[in-house]
């Protein structure tokens, strides 16, 4: 048993496992995709919307079970971006360029990529239409559309974003202005908000702010919920990060697959449609009561492959998600609290030693291993 596995062993090595597993069907390094658009068929078995971290881990374990000819990913981005180190390039502590690869790197071997965007879904009719008015049918299809950042719901933003002192962490764009602006920082408010609406990554508005303070040795502002009721506060400030609201990307909100608030509706246990059994939904798009993390995308990839292994062959889906998520809370440049939960907020510890302490081991899990296990291990 080699090190890694011999550490992470034992009945809660959930977080390592979901990594491991991924990775132990395929060692060999990722091989360069050269399909385009212009040769994408009209049908497919399975059709993946998104190619983030939930639609190419999809894509890679689906393509073993049906061909990867017989797959295709719908993405119209040229970088694939792993955004939880975002979080240390906003605190300086790592820079932007290990966070991005081009997107034909990471679409698994054999896969279609489809580099469009999705402008509609007919679930009852088995097929999508892109922005370039092609219509796509599949017989199975998987959301992984991923969440939107409302930034023009802030009034002042994103044209603030020419202000020096602002900057956010939860886009390429603005990640970097977030590490001028702690460097420019010498007196005044620190502020850093927190939006009344679902974001991706619940503590990381909380990370930035802890990182701030080490940096910068100052007490520093959050806003509480009562700053979101119905009295307006006009505060100043010599440094602002700005979390966005979000919502579900625009497509869905208004599309069958959706609930009442716009999230992909699926079943919190299987995460197979509610209303459409050959459509599947996983991350940040989905209405899953759980945080949105790249944790809880690689526990939940595992459920929905074998969700989906089922209902390719007429059986009943078994396997339950429990809700598991992962948020390694940084606390400091050197510190991390590794929190693990989940459906029911109950703790769900991978290591045999109280997670509620700041520790440097964890630290460099979140700022080195991750990200390699992410590249090497859940793309695959």
């Amino acid at each position: 048993m080699s090190p890694l596995v011999a550490l992470v062993s034992g009945p809660h090595a959930r977080l390592f496992a979901c990594f491991l597993r991924l990775g132990s069907q395929q060692a060999s390094p990722l091989q360069l995709h050269t399909g385009s658009s212009c040769s994408a068929k009209n049908y497919y078995e399975v059709l993946v919307l998104g190619g983030g971290s939930g639609g190419i881990t999809m894509a890679a374990r689906v393509k073993r079970k049906v061909g990867a000819e017989n797959v295709a990913i719908v993405e119209p981005s040229e970088r694939h971006f792993y955004q939880p180190i975002w979080t240390l390039v906003g605190a300086g502590a790592k820079p932007l360029s290990l966070s991005g690869r081009p997107t034909a790197s990471v679409i698994p071997s054999g896969v279609e990529w489809i580099k469009d965007r999705v402008v509609e879904l007919n679930p009852d009719k088995n097929c999508i239409y892109t922005d370039n008015g092609k219509q796509i049918s599949y017989k199975y299809l998987i959301i992984a559309l991923g969440i939107q950042l409302d930034y023009e719901k802030i009034k002042g933003l994103p044209e603030g974003f020419a202000h020096p002192k602002i900057g956010s962490n939860y886009s390429v764009k603005t990640v970097e202005k977030t590490w001028r602006a702690l460097q420019d920082f010498k007196e005044g408010n620190a502020i850093f908000t927190f939006p009344n609406t679902p974001v991706k990554c619940a503590g990381a508005p909380q990370k930035i702010m802890y990182l701030s303070e080490a940096h910068f040795r100052k007490v520093c502002f959050l806003p509480g919920a009562e700053m979101w009721g119905q009295c307006l506060r006009v505060l100043r400030y010599g440094m602002l990060h700005v979390t966005p609201p979000m919502s579900p990307p625009d497509v869905l909100k208004t599309s069958p697959v959706a609930d009442a608030a716009g999230w992909v509706d699926v079943d919190k246990e299987t995460l197979q449609h509610k209303k459409y059994p050959n459509v599947f939904g996983i991350g940040d798009c989905t209405n899953l009561p759980t945080s949105k993390t790249a944790a809880a995308v690689a526990a939940q990839s595992g459920i929905l492959d074998r969700t989906i292994s089922l209902i390719m062959k007429n059986q009943t889906p078994v396997k339950k998600y429990d809700g598991y998520t992962s948020c390694p809370l940084v606390t400091g440049y050197n510190r991390v609290i590794l929190a693990e939960f989940d459906y029911k907020a109950q703790p769900l510890e991978t290591f045999p030693f109280d997670q509620s302490k700041e520790r440097l081991s964890m630290y460099l899990m979140k700022a080195d291993l991750m990200p390699f296990l992410y590249w090497n291990m859940m793309l695959r």
